[in-house]
């Protein structure tokens, strides 16, 4: 299969799908991680000029890690909207990766890029299959399966775990992933929760790694306890002892597979 994981920022689709991509990757698909904008103004020191090309170098190596491909498009961090532009260039990216799958964000979500990047997908959903629509990139005769990644949010509804995936296994990896994101997971996103100052140095690997696990496995189990239900209905018994999972609900702008297709895309950690 071909899998798209499209993200507002260069460290989204890692963190709302990481291990799946891993997952995914490691079983022979081809899968591409999307950000959609450059993440320059996700520091609190680095100016923008030096933030850019880190995070694109973070996006790089945590693709190289996770055995996948990464791009970045390149519109302002902070500055997303859901242009025709940008539902053009999204399509694009759609039909050139010759998508079997699309991951992305739900338009619920606290952080207006991510809100935009969910109605960016619900915008290109139906294009992809249109030809004179950016009709120099051949259109896609099928439409892809559309998933929205997992989040908090209730409002108007919390998201359906409509594909569970048990990860516990692909953990070490999605680690990976986000220890490669420095500038995120060990420096902007501690800076704003006020725990800056209890990050190890960069000298001390190890005791970074534990940080971070310290610092987002409480977020992470309570993926797989929230999920609970849907764990059980998928995995059986084995459904009560799964610590992390990464959820996907299914998007009704793209194609409805049943649950027999959905369960051959679950890529068992």
């Amino acid at each position: 299969m071909n899998i798209v994981c499209i993200g507002a920022h260069p460290d989204d689709p890692e963190f709302y799908a990481g291990a799946s991509l891993t997952l995914w990757a490691g079983q022979g698909h081809r899968v591409l991680s999307v950000s959609l904008t450059d993440g320059r103004i996700g520091h609190h020191a680095d100016a923008p000029d030096v933030l850019v090309p880190r995070r694109a170098a973070e996006a790089r190596e945590a693709a190289r890690r996770g055995g996948y491909e990464s791009i970045i498009l390149g519109y302002p961090d902070g500055e997303l909207e859901p242009t025709l532009e940008a539902r053009r260039r999204v399509v694009k990216v759609i039909r050139e990766a010759r998508a079997d799958v699309v991951l992305g964000h739900r338009s619920v979500d606290y952080h207006p890029d991510h809100r935009y990047a969910g109605l960016l997908l619900q915008d290109a959903a139906f294009m992809v299959t249109v030809p004179h629509f950016c009709p120099e990139t051949p259109a896609l005769r099928h439409n892809p399966i559309f998933l929205n990644m997992m989040d908090r949010f209730t409002r108007p509804a919390p998201v359906r775990a409509d594909l569970p995936v048990k990860v516990d296994a692909a953990m070490g990896r999605k680690w990976a992933l986000l220890d490669a994101m420095e500038s995120q997971f060990y420096e902007w996103l501690p800076w704003l929760d006020g725990r800056l100052d209890a990050v190890p140095p960069v000298s001390d690997p190890q005791g970074r790694l534990a940080f971070l696990k310290e610092y987002y496995t409480p977020w992470l189990n309570w993926v797989a306890g929230r999920h609970r239900v849907a764990l059980r209905r998928w995995y059986g018994a084995r459904g009560d002892t799964v610590e992390f999972a990464e959820v996907f609900e299914v998007s009704e702008y793209g194609r409805q597979p049943d649950e027999a297709e959905l369960r051959a895309l679950c890529p068992v950690g």
